[in-house]
């Protein structure tokens, strides 16, 4: 190869992963986050054709559904300490062919037949498996978004990425129960596989680590203790499991509670979800961009956590209120329990330091993911004990109060550079 050719093929690989390649990269990142949201958000929504087919009770449906969040939660910290041992780009991969895998043999040796299911234990390990591999997809995704970006972006990026967990969460929803219900779980199962093996093949080709001149600087100043062993990291994501709890309570029982406690049509449960997930969805985005201006993000967390707290509290008083009006409070409360995500994750990983990130959000993701799990597991257990949905809503506001005074205070100001 000549030495013109050389030098116009350096050329066009710094034009290919420049700067500007940060765009395709939180691309990637989206897709990435988007189908295995897909997966997670859509196949609890089955719920009713799940316990019909596979000859489930209604408590072996929520130890099957559940598994999942379990999977997610209990293996998300090693993937993170992976994911910054090894780098995004393989361990996302790792992440996505094999969750991939899992679905694909799911469609083809557990599906129900004619009359039979198969064992109830097994279909619960391969959702665990589902949660437990593909919640390296969280981390290494939101690692590699962080490297891209300078610090005046990363609030905004990150909160991007973030709304693809209610907008992939949302066409899981769309789609899956009708495709259950018409076609089978072989379908279902397919169709999650194969949004997983076609942004796997999209990592593969454009998803490469910055340079760092390119890139903007580093995701945030190196530190040299694990995130593991700092309380201040700790606070942040415990708090963080704590606002979890209005968005994961009003997501999973706002539909049960509109129906026996209101007696609300199909139409009222779902304007109001929808609500939820298409503003938390612009509230995320919103609020990265405005951090990002303004170098608040811890006064922002804390300010959604109350305004949510807020609002739910309201909402348990407003139980026998007419129905819109309850139904628009907890719609209202769903989008400031989602809004405050981005922020969170961004200002965690920049705690951390780019060195450790990936460890960082894998804490981060095991304490919101674990109160995914209990959360569907305790409301039923509030309501056996008290029937009373006042109770339980105010329960969820209170939650969200805890959060505000455990987030860490706000240190300093974030200076952007967009």
């Amino acid at each position: 190869m000549s030495a013109s050719a050389i030098a116009g093929q350096e050329r066009t690989e710094a034009r290919r992963f420049g700067p500007n390649h940060r765009w395709t990269v939180l691309g990637i990142g989206v897709a990435a986050q988007a189908s295995f949201s897909a997966a997670i958000s859509g196949l609890p929504v089955t719920g009713t054709t799940l316990r019909a087919d596979y000859l489930l009770s209604t408590f072996t449906l929520g130890v099957v559904i559940g598994a999942i969040y379990l999977g997610i939660a209990v293996s998300e910290i090693a993937w993170g300490i992976w994911t910054d041992r090894f780098g995004e780009r393989k361990v996302l991969l790792v992440g996505l062919l094999t969750t991939g895998a899992v679905l694909t043999l799911m469609a083809f040796g557990l599906v129900p037949g004619a009359g039979s299911a198969p064992p109830t234990w097994l279909l619960a390990v391969a959702m665990f498996l589902v949660g437990a591999l593909g919640g390296s997809i969280n981390g290494s995704s939101g690692r590699a978004v962080m490297a891209w970006f300078p610090a005046g972006q990363r609030g905004l990026a990150m909160s991007i990425r973030q709304t693809a967990m209610p907008a992939g969460g949302a066409i899981g929803i769309a789609v899956l129960p009708g495709l259950a219900q018409q076609q089978g779980f072989r379908l279902v199962y397919l169709l999650l596989a194969a949004l997983l093996f076609v942004t796997a093949a999209a990592t593969f080709v454009w998803l490469h680590e910055p340079d760092v001149k390119a890139a903007g600087g580093a995701a945030g100043t190196a530190e040299a203790r694990s995130p593991l062993v700092r309380w201040d990291i700790w606070r942040l994501a415990l708090a963080s499991a704590l606002l979890t709890v209005p968005q994961f309570g009003i997501l999973t029982f706002s539909a049960v509670f509109l129906h026996d406690a209101k007696g609300a049509g199909v139409l009222t449960t779902v304007i109001t979800l929808m609500v939820v997930q298409i503003g938390g969805g612009a509230a995320r985005i919103w609020s990265g961009r405005y951090t990002d201006k303004h170098g608040n993000r811890r006064q922002a967390i804390k300010a959604f956590g109350a305004a949510a707290a807020v609002l739910l509290v309201l909402s348990a008083f407003l139980v026998d209120a007419p129905t819109v009006l309850v139904a628009a409070t907890l719609a209202i409360g769903g989008v400031f329990a989602n809004a405050w995500h981005g922020v969170a994750y961004t200002e965690i990983a920049s705690m951390a330091g780019a060195a450790k990130a990936g460890t960082a959000l894998g804490l981060e993701n095991t304490t919101v993911f674990a109160m995914g799990f209990l959360t569907p597991l305790l409301i039923p257990l509030v309501l056996g004990w008290s029937s009373s949905w006042l109770l339980v809503w105010l329960l969820v506001g209170i939650a969200s109060a805890v959060a505000v005074p455990l987030a860490p205070a706000a240190l300093r100001k974030v200076t952007s550079t967009a």
